[in-house]
């Protein structure tokens, strides 16, 4: 039976920018995003896109935001990004329009393959569809796509794409009911 040897762990071929990109980044990200300082978000947003997030209008993002990398970041209009997410996208990331991600939502575009002698690192891309929910303290896992309307319960995980219109719960995440929307 072979174990595992993290002495034999590579992932040279991972360039997710240069070391004064990342560098320059990891201060910014320090000082403006992850602090309970309440920057303004348009301030926020600007340093997002300075480092090439695609942004777009009347998004809110929180105190205590921690995001890996910004380059590899897509958000719509009317978002709201809740105190304490952490988007760690390694992968692309994209957030549509009206998405929310509540307090502690935990986004999550890397792994490693446990199969393999040298845990290899494993990325999957991710999206969050038009109107998407993610509940406080959820966790949503790489190469999952969200669809329209979809909700993450509180606590949740979602391992597996989410159908549209429909909240899920658990851990595994599984389908609980319809998400109906109207006016009151």
């Amino acid at each position: 039976m072979n174990k595992v040897q993290l002495n034999q762990y590579n992932n040279k071929a991972y360039k997710p920018g240069s070391t004064l990109k990342k560098t320059l980044w990891y201060f910014t990200n320090m000082l403006f995003f992850k602090t309970l300082l309440p920057f303004p978000s348009g301030f926020k947003v600007a340093l997002l896109k300075a480092f090439g997030a695609k942004v777009g209008q009347r998004v809110v993002v929180k105190p205590d935001v921690n995001v890996k990398y910004p380059w590899y970041l897509t958000i719509g209009d009317d978002c709201w990004v809740g105190e304490g997410v952490w988007i760690d996208n390694l992968a692309e990331v994209t957030i549509g329009d009206n998405v929310v991600l509540s307090q502690g939502a935990y986004l999550l575009t890397g792994s490693h393959d446990y199969t393999t002698v040298a845990f290899d690192l494993i990325l999957g891309k991710m999206t969050l569809e038009e109107g998407v929910w993610i509940g406080a303290k959820a966790t949503v896992c790489p190469g999952v796509t969200c669809h329209s309307h979809s909700v993450l319960a509180v606590g949740s995980t979602a391992t597996q794409d989410l159908e549209p219109y429909t909240v899920y719960q658990g851990n595994p995440a599984v389908a609980k009911r319809k998400r109906l929307i109207g006016d009151k």
